[in-house]
């Protein structure tokens, strides 16, 4: 009564089937050191039997390897339950086993395989786990192996050497080592009408929630507090994910991706992130209010992460995608792009507050490292949209940006009604620099370092927009509010900065240029 009770989907899916499941009828102790997945899980498969219904996990603290929904069952968490991942080296290397062998892995072993996960679905539809209770990763995996694709050293197909992939992947000992072990809170591949609501996840592994393939899916009240990735979005259409609050110093919070587990380029499309709050505080210290500055540096030395951004696998793309009404603090910023050849089009960011970013607060990457199929194209971003965002807090090295490749500039990029401020200080020689441009490049753009302006950057683009910007800066900042360079169409009207007329905009190699209404402070 008392998971009824904390969610309404719960009770209504409950009362449109007539069947719930208490864990305890099946075994369950919740004592904390017997471990209750076979339990859940004959409590899961009885609902499933009679059609679907809901599971409901009792107060208590409930050791756990694999738990697999099905069809039509909702998880319903009462307060003061708890799922614990079990530790292999304790109880056994007992979680069920990757699944997801492929010819070539174009992404991480965390991403292509979801069985490996404490609670997972593969396929399932009409499923949900909801609740106010606490789902904790303590033996949960942080990493694992890498990429396994045409461009590597030593690549050898599994069909060349007369042999399945599995069997090929299986001889190298990494990968043969995560077998019954798992490193995902929640793997879900391939299902429709999913519901997670209000329960909190504790050091998540190496993905907090990773969904792939998913349509129609809601996301919404969870907490995360993790040190790898948050919540990831890949592959997916018609998502939302609403007022959900990650904290992850050491990877992002919130991620929307196209990689190519499915085996094909798939879009990752029509989504919605609204009214969450990211953020990069040691792990912890978010669920016992404490915000801790992390230490962590990150390899490219700059600092945590914890942010939102749209990236990394992008084979195949992203369509339609709102990010508004957020809060991102102490964590990088807003990075989207493009680097294996997707797509990326209509996408709009706004309503943002972000304090103190380690980085860029908002920045469009397009790069042409090419994690994909042997000839995939090389595609375009185009109509990406930043509205009406507050920064504070912020590094002046790092301004805003979009940096695309000479052979596919970034189209249709505008920043309208963002507020900037930093501590300045830029030089001269900063206003002087060249910064480096690669085209085969991951999506992260620390190798720019400090950029040659206060407020926006832009490199090879078409058609930016700049409307009713303010860049301000606590000490004196030689450089320009706005730095174009190979830009082919731009208009910067309304720009309020510490340079006034033509030092406002500098322009390098960039044609048909409009600029107006720019303005020094008074």
């Amino acid at each position: 009564m008392a998971a009824l009770a904390a969610s309404p989907f719960a009770a209504s899916q409950a009362m449109a089937t007539g069947v719930v499941e208490d864990i305890r009828n099946h075994g369950a102790k919740g004592n904390g050191y017997s471990v209750d997945s076979a339990a859940i899980n004959a409590a899961i498969a009885a609902a499933a039997r009679r059609g679907g219904g809901v599971v409901a996990v009792p107060p208590g603290r409930y050791l756990c390897f694999s738990i697999r929904l099905l069809d039509n069952i909702t998880l319903a968490l009462s307060p003061g339950a708890v799922i614990e991942a079990a530790d292999p080296s304790a109880y056994g290397a007992n979680y069920d086993h990757p699944e997801n062998y492929m010819e070539q892995q174009f992404q991480d072993f965390g991403i292509t395989h979801v069985h490996n996960s404490l609670i997972y679905a593969d396929g399932a539809s009409n499923i949900a786990v909801v609740g106010r209770g606490l789902i904790y990763g303590a033996g949960l995996d942080r990493a694992g192996p890498g990429d396994f694709w045409w461009k590597r050293d030593q690549w050898q197909s599994a069909a060349r050497l007369g042999i399945t992939p599995k069997e090929l992947m299986l001889r190298n000992p990494h990968e043969a080592a995560m077998v019954g072990r798992a490193n995902k809170t929640f793997g879900l591949m391939n299902c429709r009408s999913v519901q997670l609501q209000d329960f909190t996840i504790l050091q998540g592994g190496h993905f907090g929630i990773i969904a792939h393939g998913c349509s129609n899916m809601r996301i919404e009240g969870v907490v995360v507090d993790t040190d790898r990735d948050g919540i990831d979005i890949d592959c997916c259409r018609d998502v939302r994910v609403s007022n959900c609050t990650v904290n992850a110093p050491k990877d992002d919070a919130i991620v929307l991706k196209s990689s190519h587990a499915l085996g094909r380029n798939v879009v990752c499309e029509d989504i919605q992130i609204r009214g969450c709050k990211t953020s990069g505080y040691q792990m912890g210290s978010l669920l016992d209010g404490t915000y801790r500055k992390s230490d962590y540096g990150s390899p490219d030395k700059i600092g945590v992460l914890g942010r939102i951004k749209m990236g990394t696998e992008t084979t195949g793309g992203f369509r339609n995608v709102q990010i508004s009404d957020c809060i991102c603090t102490n964590s990088r910023g807003i990075l989207v792009g493009i680097v294996d050849g997707g797509v990326m089009e209509d996408v709009t960011i706004s309503g943002i507050t972000i304090r103190d970013p380690v980085n860029h607060p908002l920045f469009v990457h397009h790069g042409a490292r090419m994690r994909a199929p042997k000839g995939a194209p090389i595609q375009g971003i185009r109509r990406v949209r930043f509205e009406d965002v507050q920064i504070s807090g912020a590094d002046p090295r790092y301004p805003c940006g979009v940096e695309g490749i000479a052979d596919s500039p970034v189209e249709d990029v505008s920043f309208t009604g963002i507020d900037m401020q930093s501590a300045g200080g830029g030089t001269k020689e900063d206003a002087a620099r060249d910064p480096e441009y690669r085209r085969e490049t991951s999506l992260e753009v620390s190798y720019l370092k400090t950029l040659p302006a206060q407020g926006i950057w832009a490199r090879h683009a078409k058609r930016l927009t700049v409307r009713d910007c303010r860049f301000s800066t606590e000490a004196p900042d030689a450089r320009p509010a706005v730095a174009l360079r190979h830009v082919d169409g731009a208009l910067i009207d309304g720009v309020t900065s510490s340079m006034s007329g033509k030092q406002a905009v500098s322009q390098r190699d960039s044609s048909h240029v409009m600029v107006k209404n720019t303005g020094a402070f008074s």
